[in-house]
């Protein structure tokens, strides 16, 4: 049975080989993934303890996600980056565990949004939109079908503006 739980530090190796692992068959990479969580859990700015999550089989690390605080505008909000899963884990419904849970999570922490850059055919499944929709642009150049955004929480304040993601995403 897959059990979702917070990251802890006796972790991040096996969640640095589950991510490495996950990404190196996918379509969309860089593969540079599993550094860019080391590096956002080491300058911690804009690293959420809370939303560094783990789905564990039987003891065993097979999925990651991890939702990390931006600005858009004067707002502070979530992006989720990165979700990974190990292949023989794959479409088996690990990764919405993960999303589910962590969309949770950021609601009880008062987050109003997450943006996602990502599949077009998977994150609209969790109420994922074109960030557009919100008024919610990229910090560059990327189809609005695959630069997504939910609304976690209702906010009578109008969301508008460019992302502003942590240095370490590198944009």
């Amino acid at each position: 049975m897959i059990v979702i739980r917070k990251e802890n530090v006796n972790d991040y190796k096996e969640v640095y080989n589950v991510i490495k692992t996950a990404f190196e068959t996918a379509n969309h990479s860089d593969g540079n993934e599993q550094d860019l969580v080391e590096s956002l859990r080491k300058n911690g700015n804009n690293f959420i303890p809370e939303l560094s999550l783990v789905a564990v089989d039987n003891d065993k690390i097979v999925g990651y996600i991890l939702f990390t605080k931006i600005k858009i505008g004067e707002s502070e909000e979530l992006a989720l980056a990165p979700l990974g899963v190990l292949p023989e884990y794959q479409r088996q419904g690990v990764g919405s565990k993960l999303i589910i849970e962590g969309h949770r999570i950021a609601k009880i922490l008062g987050y109003h949004y997450s943006v996602v850059l990502g599949s077009e055919n998977y994150y609209p499944k969790f109420g994922y939109v074109p960030a557009i929709e919100y008024g919610i642009k990229p910090p560059f150049d990327v189809p609005s079908k695959n630069f997504m955004a939910i609304k976690l929480n209702e906010s009578n304040t109008k969301i508008n503006g460019i992302v502003e993601y942590a240095k370490e995403f590198g944009v």
